[in-house]
């Protein structure tokens, strides 16, 4: 017999479903009210003060206000839990926004995960409305998915409150998507956006330096691959002459021009701006530009042979120290020193743990975190340069420092944490924290799958003993039915 549905036309997700998967679980005990109250005034819409204009009348000019006040006009926002599933799901699976959308409209656990009842086939979303909802979040909204995670997870009882206690610290480089940046390469880079931005505000040139440009880089890459330093050096020194030339004759035309303050002109001032930063630096500067479309990339090298240097940000990670449940990620830009940043990602674990009452009191780190003792009194650190000091049961647990190590790994190479696509330093920081989200919900859902067999025993046994129950209860009434029929 056919169970009855709501809709005559379609059957209910949890009707399609096996509940017993780990996804269909954790739709369950994700912590949804709590994020949509800590997320909601992200989402509100805000007073604005609105734009003055004048009108004339048989009065005179009279002053008026349009769009002032609270509106709520506009497309109806799409529901909270809805487009955080998304970024769950997205960064648990490693996948792209667009195809994000796709693989949603055709799995079906995704969707109950979503908080769907009956199966969609048209898209969730638009992909940009995605990029749109991270931008609105935050670096405080992101770290309201990651905590709620860490409150599933004690919930579940997957983990105890306790092993907040003691976490593992380390840090990594999270790589910018750009190519390996070259003296060459740039400057080419720069002369041809120099021009192409400078054309569409109405700059005309007497020499654009186009088929030199391009000979130039051919030379230069020419040059390094035979080792020829002393003409790779007339090369770049021939190119940076032509940049500057171009640089100054747009100067010159835009004083000319006195162009109207607008978005063209605005670009056309940051991109003269960088490009007069790469024909100055030098070779061994400190803040060197290494993409043109991303200042903020620095150059980190972690002492790594396969890999001397890596373009990107710095980023921390917390970890407890017997689970591995990611407790605290974020970025540190400017490239510091790793001990520097001990303090700010134990306050942010605190920060995401404080609910659970259970203060951080032993970190585990690696040499590079060496010295910051007076700088933290609040924790005890240790790393192996303590190790004759150490009693035994910590020189034991120091042996699992390690265990960060394929954690870090698996951010890389299962959750997107390679490279980063985001523009601009926020986007570093909410694609780290995302990624941790990632990772933790994947986190859990192993859990569930290893405990659901226990679960599944307990309930059988829990409805065996139901119906015994049951049982016996019938058979008190039947004797005591037959009782009183002796009776009477």
């Amino acid at each position: 017999m056919l169970m009855a549905t709501d809709d005559f036309f379609r059957s209910r997700l949890d009707q399609m479903i096996d509940l017993r998967h780990p996804l269909a679980v954790l739709s369950q005990k994700m912590p949804w009210d709590g994020l949509e109250e800590s997320l909601r005034p992200v989402f509100e819409h805000r007073d604005r003060k609105g734009r003055q204009f004048f009108t004339d009348d048989m009065f005179g000019q009279n002053l008026q206000i349009a769009g002032a006040g609270v509106s709520n006009a506009g497309r109806p926002r799409l529901p909270i839990r809805l487009m955080v599933s998304l970024l769950y799901l997205k960064h648990a699976y490693d996948v792209s926004d667009r195809e994000l959308v796709v693989r949603w409209t055709e799995n079906v656990q995704w969707q109950y995960f979503s908080g769907m009842e009956y199966y969609q086939t048209k898209f969730p979303c638009d992909p940009a409305q995605i990029t749109r909802f991270r931008q609105m979040l935050g670096e405080a909204g992101v770290e309201e998915l990651l905590k709620a995670t860490i409150d599933a997870a004690v919930k579940m009882k997957a983990i105890r409150p306790s092993e907040f206690e003691r976490v593992i610290v380390d840090s990594t480089v999270v790589e910018k998507a750009e190519a390996y940046p070259t003296d060459s390469r740039l400057l080419e880079i720069a002369r041809y956006q120099l021009i192409k931005n400078a054309k569409h505000v109405g700059i005309k040139f007497k020499q654009t330096f186009a088929m030199e440009g391009k000979q130039l880089k051919r030379k230069a890459a020419g040059y390094a691959h035979a080792k020829q330093f002393r003409r790779l050096r007339r090369t770049l020194k021939r190119q940076r002459t032509v940049v500057g030339i171009v640089i100054r004759e747009i100067q010159r035309k835009l004083k000319v021009l006195n162009l109207e303050s607008s978005a063209a002109l605005e670009r056309m001032n940051t991109l003269l701006e960088r490009a007069q930063r790469l024909v100055d630096q030098k070779p061994k500067d400190k803040n060197k530009l290494y993409a043109l479309h991303a200042p903020e990339v620095e150059c980190i090298g972690k002492g790594k042979a396969r890999q001397p240097y890596e373009f990107g940000v710095k980023a921390g990670f917390a970890v407890t120290h017997k689970r591995g449940l990611i407790v605290g990620a974020r970025t540190f830009p400017g490239n510091p020193f790793d001990g520097h940043t001990l303090a700010e990602q134990l306050e942010q674990a605190r920060i995401l743990t404080e609910e659970h009452n259970t203060p951080i009191k032993q970190v585990y780190v690696d040499l590079g975190y060496r010295g910051v003792d007076y700088a933290n009194p609040d924790v005890e650190i240790i790393h192996r340069g303590k190790y004759k000091s150490m009693i035994k049961a910590d020189r034991k647990r120091l042996r699992r420092r390690q265990a960060i190590e394929p954690t870090i790994g698996h951010l890389k190479a299962d959750h997107g944490m390679r490279r980063t696509w985001l523009k601009g330093a926020s986007g570093d920081a909410l694609h780290v924290v995302l990624c941790a989200a990632g990772f933790n919900l994947k986190w859990l859902m192993r859990a569930i799958a290893l405990y659901l067999p226990l679960f599944a025993v307990m309930a059988w046994m829990k409805n065996i003993m139901q119906t015994v129950k049951n049982e016996q209860s019938s058979r008190f009434g039947l004797d005591q039915a037959r009782l009183v029929t002796v009776e009477n």
